[in-house]
């Protein structure tokens, strides 16, 4: 009868799946976060001044080239995590409103302090630059 005009059933679940994973695949392609870099050397924060973009979640990596724990702070961006020596963590932030969001070391909050600047602009995509920890 018409058996070219109809598929099988579990050809459609195929191609359904098929479709599904490439969707997903470029979903998270596009979905991926922004991240920026901080490092903490000497009980200072580098850069101490950093600029986000606003309405957007953020990926931010902390390098504590430290030989001492210290423990990333934030009241404005409720925020606390604990940075072990020599290693880097990870803290997702926002989305965020355009402001100023101060931070700071728990162990060495008159040294280890910096904001990070919330702005509507657009910005440009930074770099993630490998540090050598070798020396």
């Amino acid at each position: 009868m018409s058996s070219t005009l109809t598929r099988p059933k579990s050809l459609f679940k195929v191609q359904f799946i098929i479709s599904y994973i490439l969707l997903m695949a470029s979903y998270n392609v596009f979905a991926q976060r922004q991240e920026f870099s901080i490092t903490l050397k000497d009980h200072l924060f580098y850069p101490a001044e950093m600029t986000i973009p606003a309405n957007k979640k953020i990926k931010l990596i902390i390098d504590n080239q430290d030989d001492s724990v210290e423990e990333f702070d934030s009241f404005s961006l409720n925020r606390e995590k604990v940075l072990f020596p020599k290693q880097k963590a990870t803290i997702y932030i926002g989305p965020l409103s355009p402001g100023r969001y101060d931070f700071f070391g728990e162990y060495h909050p008159d040294s280890a302090r910096g904001v990070i600047i919330v702005s509507e602009a657009d910005l440009p995509i930074p770099a993630i630059k490998e540090v050598d920890n070798a020396n």
